[in-house]
């Protein structure tokens, strides 16, 4: 005779929200992430004070919400960045 194996009676499958929601906070932690290395980079070598660090916010904002009106592509500017600045972005 087998032994019943025990299941946690607390326990519950994922279903698509969940699975949907760990790929937006994984994301969301990616994106904090990026942005705190960029923003920390950017005052700790490059002198960048709340003031200027501000104003590279709203500009980031601004070209974000032209991307989500559609005035521009993220396509558009990495291939901007690779012709006038020789960065490829991978």
């Amino acid at each position: 005779m087998s032994k019943k194996k025990k299941v946690n009676p607390n326990r519950r499958p994922a279903n698509m929200a969940d699975v949907n929601r760990a790929k937006k906070e994984a994301m969301d932690e990616a994106v904090t992430a990026a942005w705190a290395i960029m923003f920390t980079v950017m005052r700790d070598k490059f002198g960048f004070g709340p003031v200027r660090l501000h104003r590279m916010w709203d500009e980031v904002c601004d070209l974000s919400d032209s991307i989500i009106q559609g005035r521009v592509s993220v396509a558009d500017l990495t291939t901007a960045l690779k012709e006038e600045a020789g960065l490829t972005l991978k």
